[in-house]
């Protein structure tokens, strides 16, 4: 692999390197992430876009050290870069002091369903408030005064009487908007959102999106978006990293990899969606096939066995190849996709 370890990088807000993070169920092992390396900065968007069962929301639980009890992270380090330092995440307990001081007040996640991440009988106000009681030294007065702000600050209306209302009587944009404004309410420097308008329709989309990147302009917020729609990548991304049964195939700045893709996979995620203006009879190309059973994966590449492009070459797994200062991909035969689009 090339060595990407960052130099004294002051904006970078996060460095994940090689990381490899292992599940285990019924006397099987699943490589759920197999060498994942990426950085996210501060007042960037990194999108990790890929099918799912890739790998996406297992890097979210690693970095937060939120893992299923019957998994561990084997290999790879996690460093974030925090006002006080550098400090190594993979090596901190799960639910140690240091960790819990991270979790919520610098490193913040909006979850995919917030019907489930938000208890059904407390108030929105309540919790809200639980999130400052344990992450500030604000009194209750002045608790209850940041839970009406943020509330008002996500564009909820009448916010003075939403705080004491619960989940139930929000709408799903609001719950959204709501579970942004707990993760938003200790200024983390760090947001995950694990596909966050999941389910929502297109306005109320366009809108947490909005909400979002208006976060990372006015408050420099590094921002993680995990999602599995292309269409927001090209919308709200700054960087990309295309994931593929547990490794990212290819990353690099968002133009570069939209423009010139050079791994198949990345291709054919792009070919599946429908472009706006070109009608009804344009092609949209299904991607053909199944992902691997991951306890039960193929030698070399993973996504061969979907892949129109493959050659023999692509029994053994591809090494991963630095195009560029800041393009990297898997594949045997990215030399001749780098010539195709030159030409």
């Amino acid at each position: 692999m090339t060595d990407r370890t960052p130099g004294p990088d002051p904006e970078l807000a996060l460095s994940v390197r090689d990381l490899k993070t292992y599940i285990y169920a019924n006397n099987r092992c699943n490589r759920a992430l197999d060498g994942v390396s990426f950085d996210i900065h501060r007042g960037k968007t990194l999108c990790i876009v890929g099918e799912s069962g890739c790998g996406k929301s297992v890097t979210a639980a690693s970095i937060l050290q939120l893992l299923p009890e019957l998994s561990r992270i084997e290999e790879g380090e996690i460093v974030y870069h925090g006002a006080e330092g550098p400090v190594n995440i993979e090596r901190l307990k799960r639910n140690g002091r240091r960790m819990r001081a991270i979790r919520g007040k610098e490193i913040a996640m909006i979850f995919q369903d917030p019907m489930t991440a938000l208890n059904p009988v407390y108030s929105i106000g309540f919790q809200i408030k639980e999130m400052l009681l344990y992450h500030t030294r604000l009194g209750k007065r002045a608790r209850h005064a940041k839970a009406i702000d943020l509330l008002r600050s996500m564009g909820i209306p009448l916010p003075e009487k939403r705080v004491r209302e619960y989940p139930h009587l929000y709408s799903g944009g609001m719950r959204q908007r709501a579970m942004i404004a707990i993760a938003m309410s200790c200024d983390p420097r760090i947001l995950i959102a694990d596909e966050p308008t999941t389910a929502l329709d297109v306005t109320i989309q366009a809108q947490i999106f909005e909400l979002m990147d208006t976060l990372k302009r006015e408050q420099g917020t590094a921002i993680m978006l995990i999602t599995h729609d292309m269409g927001v990548v090209a919308e709200l991304a700054d960087d990309v990293a295309v994931m593929y049964m547990g490794q990212i195939v290819e990353a690099g700045p968002v133009g570069q990899v939209l423009r010139n893709p050079l791994h198949p996979y990345t291709r054919a995620l792009l070919e599946s969606i429908p472009v706006l203006g070109r009608g009804k009879n344009q092609q949209i190309r299904a991607i053909p096939g199944q992902t691997p059973d991951p306890y039960d994966r193929p030698t070399g590449c993973q996504f061969a066995e979907r892949c129109r492009y493959r050659v023999d070459a692509c029994a053994e797994m591809p090494p991963e190849t630095q195009v560029s200062s800041s393009h990297r991909v898997r594949c045997w035969r990215h030399r001749e996709f780098m010539a195709d689009a030159a030409e």
